[in-house]
């Protein structure tokens, strides 16, 4: 596979080491920068772990996971997005976070690259007009996990220009990824139906209903889904799930997007889901659930 341009990455958590880990397998040399060289590595690190699973289960070559982890440099300093011919932000999901991050990043890169946003819920709009370049910023929201994922959806801000918005939808696809339009608005396709789905499951839970074994199996053998509200909700983050019903709930002022207190609960408790060891689950030292959680 020939190397591609380099492509960077703001945030190793979760959605940004995904992301990280799928432009590296596509030949792009990547940037992983977080807030301090140790974040930075520990990211890359997690990456390896994930890479060395692949190998021991047959799903990808030894040389090739090498090659992979190779194009991969932790960092703590926006100078080395210079050379980058695009930059997704994964950061957390606040506002006043992306937009520093934004300004930071906007000033390092060159004057070509694109600037996109991983947010699920976040307007465009107001993170472009953060930037010195509002024409170059542009939403790319991965679906998580983001290697298993095939979809992207592709968030036009009002300031978005034709050519960065082609670009984008060009280079989602470089990644393998499928990609849907949409415009700026609260939460997008995905989440502004996934949601109200959530938040119903934990009002469903909250008023004992059903167990969450119960209404997982429910969702999986009634609805056909791969896996039910809980275990989603523990996979995305508790605390991601709360973040974005919240800025739903603000900017819609509908009640369908209220955060049901459970959920709020779990929240400040720290049981934020696999990330945590404990939400909806609990889950052993590699992330496999073992048993329900009590305290519901």
């Amino acid at each position: 596979m020939s190397e591609q341009n380099a492509f960077g990455v703001i945030g190793a958590g979760q959605m940004g080491r995904g992301i990280a880990q799928v432009a590296a397998s596509c030949g792009f040399r990547v940037c992983l920068l977080d807030a301090s060289p140790a974040l930075a590595a520990q990211g890359r690190e997690r990456i390896e772990k994930n890479v060395s699973r692949q190998v021991e289960r047959g799903k990808i070559r030894e040389p090739d996971a090498r090659a992979l982890l190779e194009r991969i440099r932790p960092t703590a300093s926006y100078s080395e997005l210079a050379d980058a011919e695009f930059v997704v932000e994964a950061a957390s999901e606040r506002l006043e976070v992306k937009k520093a991050i934004f300004e930071k990043a906007d000033k390092a890169m060159n004057d070509r690259a694109v600037l996109a946003s991983n947010t699920s819920s976040i307007s465009l709009t107001k993170l472009a007009a953060a930037t010195q370049h509002p024409e170059r910023v542009v939403g790319m929201h991965f679906m998580n996990p983001v290697p298993r994922m095939k979809l992207v959806e592709v968030i036009r801000a009002l300031q978005t220009s034709d050519e960065t918005f082609a670009r984008t939808k060009q280079f989602a696809e470089q990644l393998g990824k499928t990609v849907v339009c949409t415009k700026d608005m609260p939460g997008f396709i995905v989440n502004r139906m996934l949601i109200p789905f959530l938040n119903e499951a934990c009002f469903a839970l909250q008023e004992g209903l059903g167990t969450v074994e119960d209404i997982d199996a429910a969702t999986r053998l009634g609805l056909n889904h791969p896996m039910g509200p809980f275990e989603l909700s523990d996979l995305i983050g508790l605390d991601t799930v709360l973040s974005i019903a919240e800025v739903l709930h603000r900017e819609f002022g509908e009640d369908k997007y209220r955060p049901p207190a459970i959920l709020r609960n779990y929240v400040a408790a720290g049981w934020l889901g696999r990330k945590s060891r404990r939400g909806f689950y609990l889950y052993d030292e590699k992330g496999v659930s073992n048993s329900a959680s009590t305290g519901a």
